[in-house]
């Protein structure tokens, strides 16, 4: 009789840890533009949450739930580096990383 409530316990949690969320993490080009949601994201301010968002649910995600600027060194060799014209509006080399979750 002992056996039944370690089954119960080996069953739950096995079922605990097959419920935990798919995570996924995007390395995107953080593109400078006049409305200001790229630095909203690279600083991790709330105003970036609605672009982490849309851009979590436009890949089938259902919230995002970090967002912050990484630092090219940071992801091993995949990040080229960025060089002409793109400097000049000082985006060079500027990625933001989103956390999604389904």
């Amino acid at each position: 009789m002992k056996l039944i409530p370690t089954l119960v316990a080996c069953v739950a949690l096995l079922s605990a840890s097959a419920a935990v969320a798919d995570s996924r993490v995007f390395i995107i080009a953080n593109q400078p533009d006049d409305s200001g949601i790229d630095q909203c994201l690279a600083r991790s301010e709330r105003c970036g949450a609605n672009a982490a968002l849309a851009y979590c649910k436009a890949r089938d995600f259902v919230q995002a739930t970090a967002y912050r600027r990484v630092d090219p060194d940071e992801v091993t060799g995949a990040v080229p580096k960025t060089v002409g014209a793109a400097c000049m509006r000082g985006g060079c080399d500027e990625y933001v990383a989103i956390t999604c979750q389904r």
